[in-house]
Parts: structure tokens; sequence; C-alpha cells
């Protein structure tokens, strides 16, 4: 059985970064000129930023990804840029990636994670209420068009 392990970014995972959040994004949604900026250039949109990038790897293979973003409240993180492998789908990596982020926001002693997403992400709502995320109204200037749902959870 091959071992699954979270890791952090590391610059040699940048272009899997890119490439299973395209493909997510391709598959869903459509890819915008921004989203290819930011997901080509992570180190300079999330990590100097203050955020954080980890990667699900299984035999030196990575399948999985997801990002913590700063927010302008010090104690609240975005999580963003979640996407799994077409072939790992269903086998219960998103719900690995959580419980990675939430205990490391706790470890942080970050007060909320939010997120933005789209209710036609059926699967995906359903993890976020399964570990505990609530619906929050989205603002009128939220910075995605794709969102249509805003969901917070008090750590």
């Amino acid at each position: 059985m091959p071992i699954l392990e979270i890791i952090p970014f590391e610059k040699q995972y940048a272009k899997d970064f890119y490439a299973l959040n395209i493909e997510w994004l391709e598959t869903h949604f459509y890819v915008e000129p921004f989203d290819k900026e930011v997901l080509s250039k992570p180190e300079i949109y999330i990590i100097s930023k203050g955020g954080s990038i980890f990667f699900v790897r299984i035999s030196n293979k990575i399948v999985g990804t997801v990002a913590l973003m700063p927010t302008p409240n010090k104690n609240v993180l975005e999580l963003t840029k979640m996407a799994v492998s077409p072939e790992l789908r269903g086998q219960n990596m998103g719900q690995k990636l959580m419980k990675y982020c939430v205990e490391f926001a706790r470890k942080e002693n970050i007060k909320q994670l939010l997120l933005y997403s789209n209710t036609k992400l059926v699967n995906a709502i359903h993890i976020y209420r399964k570990f505990g995320f609530v619906e929050i109204p989205v603002e009128t200037n939220s910075p995605y068009k794709r969102g249509n749902i805003k969901m917070i959870l008090d750590l």
C-alpha cells in the first residue's frame, strides 16, 4: 500500500499546483487569465503574502493540493485552490486535505477558516458542511465570479 503524505510547498511542485488546479477549473468551470497568473506564480501570489500551500504525495507523485491564504484579518485564513487528480477523486483526498488544513490552522492559533465555492460542487459543499463550515452571505464585491456560496468555520 503506497504511503500518503501531506507536505508543504516546495518549488519543484509548483508545476503540479498549476496543473491540478487548471485541470479542476477546466472540468468544472473555465479558466480566467487571472487564474493562470496566480496559479503559475504561487510563490508570488500565495507564499510571499504569508500563505501556505500543501500537497498530497503518494509514491513521489503529487496527486492533490490546497492553499491557505491570509486575509485582512490576521485571525482568518481563506481555504482555496483545492484540487485532486481526477483518478483519485472520491477516495477521501479532499477530506484528508481539509482535516490537515483545520489542524494546521488550529496550531497557528487561527480563529476561522473561510472559503468561497459554487453550489454546483455538491460533493465539495458536503465535505465543507461535514467539517462544520456554515454558509454566510457572499459580499456583493466578491473576489470570485464563480463563487455563489461563502462558508466559514470557527476553530
